[in-house]
This record gives C-alpha cells, structure tokens and sequence, in this order.
C-alpha cells in the first residue's frame, strides 16, 4: 500500500485509514477482527475522535492496544468539536478532552491529532500556542484540522511560519468523485474546484472522510431510487451521475467496480492524500485494497471530474 509522510511523524500514514466511527467494547471480537484484516493489507492508521460513539470508539480501540498491539500502529484521534454548549476549541476543553482520550485509548502519545471543527472567533495564533504545547508536552506528533476552510489553514500556516511554531501538517474535509452540492452535517466541508488547486499548490495533504461518498458508488442507487434522503440531499444532481456513469465505464475496463475506481479517484490526486474508509467485513476492505492499489493518470483523473 502507498504511503505518505507527514512532518513530525515517525512512521508512515498508509494511504487507506481504518475509520471507527461505529467501534465499540460492546462488540470488542469484531473490532478487533476488522483492525486485523486492515493490518493484513498492510494498512497502519486508525481515526477516531473524543465524540466517536460517545468515546466507546477509543475505548475499543484502546483494548485491542492493551493487547500489545501499539507499535504496529499510528493512531489519530480529533477533540473540538461543537456540544450543546457551543464550540469547545479554547485550551481548558481540549487539554481535558485529549487527556481523556488517551486515557481511553491506554496510550501516552497519539501520532496525529486534529480539531474536529473550527471556531473562526478563536485567532489562528491562540490555537497554534495550544497544539504547540501539545506537541511539546509528547501528548502529539502533528496535528490538522478537520473540517476547517483553506483560508484559515493558510492563515495559520503564515503565522506558525512568523513564529517559529509548528503549522498544520494535514487537512481533513470531505474529499470524493462525488461533489456535495450540501453540506453532511452543519459545519463539514467537501473540497472545491478552488480548494483542489490550494492543496495542488502547497501540498499540504488531505485525509478525505467518506471519501467512497457514503455509497453513492456501490450501485444499490439509481437515479429512479429516491429512498435515501441524505444521499438524494448531498449528491443527486446530473454532474454527480455523470461521474457515476464515467466511473463504471473505466471500472469495466479495468476489471474493477465503480466503487474501487471511486476510492482510486481519492488516492491518486495531484497533492498527498489518503482515504478514510469504513468496511464491515473482509470483502469490502479487500475492495479497498483493490481501488487503493490502482493508478490512474492525471487524464484519468480529469475525465472522471468532467474536466
């Protein structure tokens, strides 16, 4: 499996990252028969978040730790995200919510760590002083921003440059073949025309979330079907059957599904990327090998954008 390098990190991110948003201890045998057949494809990084299933995600994955699994591992774990409060990006909620995270995840130390929403009232260098000392203190290797605008990530970039602190190292919004014409949820954000080109430009990389558009692509949809809302809300417009159809097309010629060509589309941009994914089951992460695996040319690429 490809890999990409972030700065700070010792090992390599695997192109493919193993989402966990529905893991639990209450089912701790699947969990950690899906960690394994991740690993068996030689996948390395595991994302999840302080919120994931009401921290039952990295209570799980911090059992299967236990079992002395860490060192064939980068995990990633997100704190900031809004409550029935408000936002929680100030330094009192997210010390205490990483501290809680690791205590969960039995670890002392995450690779990768992101905010898991913006606040734009916080100034970019405040945020900055506090991953700072995050990374200072050895709770983190690097961190991002998930969800967060492009401008707000060069604006922090500029300023962890000014002053001699560590920047961002790595975005995660919504990256997929199919375009979201409206936001998943109040606050996330999918890559644009223009954001394709800032992230071509400085390179910084994407870890794409529903990177495969949340089944768009796996053919249990038509243009007929209008049975799932949120699927019809997000992603039913021409351009996105258009890519659809284009996308089955080159998956016949080269032996693949639509689905995998979807996933390859994520991998194979012209900036490092890598791909969240969430199979339930041994078939569906070999399908993810498979459309992970592939090459595409930039034309390839182009041509299932409609470019």
């Amino acid at each position: 499996m490809r890999t990409i390098s972030i700065k700070g990190v010792q090992k390599p991110i695997s192109s493919l990252i193993m989402g966990s948003d529905y893991f639990s201890p209450d089912e701790q045998n699947r969990v950690d028969e899906m960690i394994d057949q991740f690993l068996s494809i030689d996948g390395n990084t595991i994302d999840t978040a302080y919120i994931y299933n009401g921290g039952k995600s990295e209570e799980a994955i911090g059992n299967w730790i236990d079992k002395g699994n860490r060192s064939n591992i980068n995990l990633w774990t997100k704190g900031g995200h809004p409550n029935q409060k408000g936002h929680t990006i100030n330094q009192y909620d997210l010390t205490e919510q990483l501290k809680e995270s690791l205590d969960r995840l039995k670890t002392d130390k995450v690779e990768l760590y992101a905010l898991h929403r913006d606040d734009p009232k916080v100034p970019v260098g405040a945020i900055l002083e506090w991953l700072n000392r995050f990374v200072e203190d050895g709770y983190i290797e690097a961190f991002g921003g998930s969800n967060w605008p492009v401008e707000r990530l060069a604006e922090a970039n500029a300023y962890a440059a000014e002053h001699q602190l560590k920047g961002f190292s790595f975005s995660s919004p919504n990256l997929s073949l199919a375009k979201a014409q409206d936001p998943y949820w109040p606050g996330c954000l999918s890559l644009t025309g223009a954001d394709l080109d800032w992230h071509s430009d400085t390179k910084l990389p994407v870890f794409s979330w529903s990177a495969q558009a949340r089944g768009f692509f796996t053919g249990r949809f038509s243009r007929e079907d209008r049975s799932n809302e949120d699927l019809v809300r997000v992603f039913y417009n021409d351009q996105n059957w258009e890519r659809y159809d284009r996308a089955t097309r080159l998956a016949k010629e080269k032996g693949l599904t639509t689905i995998e060509i979807a996933l390859a589309y994520v991998i194979n941009q012209s900036f490092p990327t890598a791909a969240i994914i969430g199979p339930q089951n041994q078939q569906e992460m070999i399908s993810c090998a498979r459309g992970a695996g592939l090459r595409l040319s930039k034309e390839e690429v182009d041509w299932l954008d409609l470019k």
